[in-house]
């Protein structure tokens, strides 16, 4: 979203002006200013983006509700079978992210057989308690909570990492070239992202993913931040 400038006889005309992607077309719409930029150019942002997240909204919304009907048709034992999969794939996918070299036939054979495949013992301990967590996650709807997600940590990796599961760091990290908040921060700040996002009015999509942004940039865990983050 931009200002831009026109001139016409003469005269300067200013205009907001938005660009979103819709299909294979890209979008623009535009806001009449006034021959000077207003002091109340936020809230005319904030009406000319709202009028294209609508748009977005009605499609997600049709997305859901279709899906509601087409996962509502099928017996319950195909729902927890359809349920298991997409936990078999998850955790191969989120645990790959983190270099894991399970691969994902030895991750179904983890989760479906309980069998061990030839490799590190921490990362099949985690791969079983991560499709745990996600499975139970998925029977029990929760508010975000402090006490969750410290739960979380601990159960993933409080066989593999006892020295930090289910605690928030209590001292610096950095990840590559970014500096995380100072520890002494931290409880301050997930308590701050706690509240938002139980009282937010973002649609869940948008909420979902400015909630994942808030917590990888507060790095409240010394290891594990990048799973926790995915299932929220």
């Amino acid at each position: 979203m931009r200002v831009i400038k026109r001139v016409k006889g003469g005269a300067e005309y200013f205009y907001l002006q938005h660009s979103f992607r819709e299909g294979n077309r890209v979008i623009t719409r535009e806001a009449y200013l006034g021959k000077s930029i207003p002091k109340n150019i936020d809230e005319i942002r904030a009406g000319l983006e709202l009028e294209s997240r609508r748009r977005l909204h009605e499609k997600l919304e049709a997305i859901k509700e279709g899906f509601r009907k087409e996962w509502g048709a099928y017996p319950e034992s195909i729902r927890e079978k359809a349920k298991q999969q997409i936990a078999i794939a998850f955790t191969y996918n989120t645990n790959a992210i983190e270099g894991s070299t399970i691969t994902l036939e030895e991750t179904r054979e983890i989760i479906e057989d309980k069998v061990a495949p030839n490799k590190p013992l921490a990362d099949v301990m985690e791969t079983e308690a991560h499709a745990n967590v996600f499975l139970a996650m998925l029977r029990k709807k929760e508010k975000i909570s402090n006490e969750l997600l410290l739960s979380w940590h601990k159960k993933i990796f409080g066989e593999t990492k006892p020295d930090i599961a289910g605690n928030y760091r209590d001292y610096s990290v950095r990840v590559g070239g970014y500096r995380a908040p100072d520890w002494q921060d931290v409880s301050k700040l997930m308590d701050g992202f706690v509240a938002f996002t139980n009282t937010s009015r973002l649609h869940p999509v948008e909420l979902a993913a400015v909630a994942h942004y808030r917590f990888e940039k507060i790095h409240p865990f010394g290891d594990g931040n990048g799973r926790i983050g995915r299932l929220l």
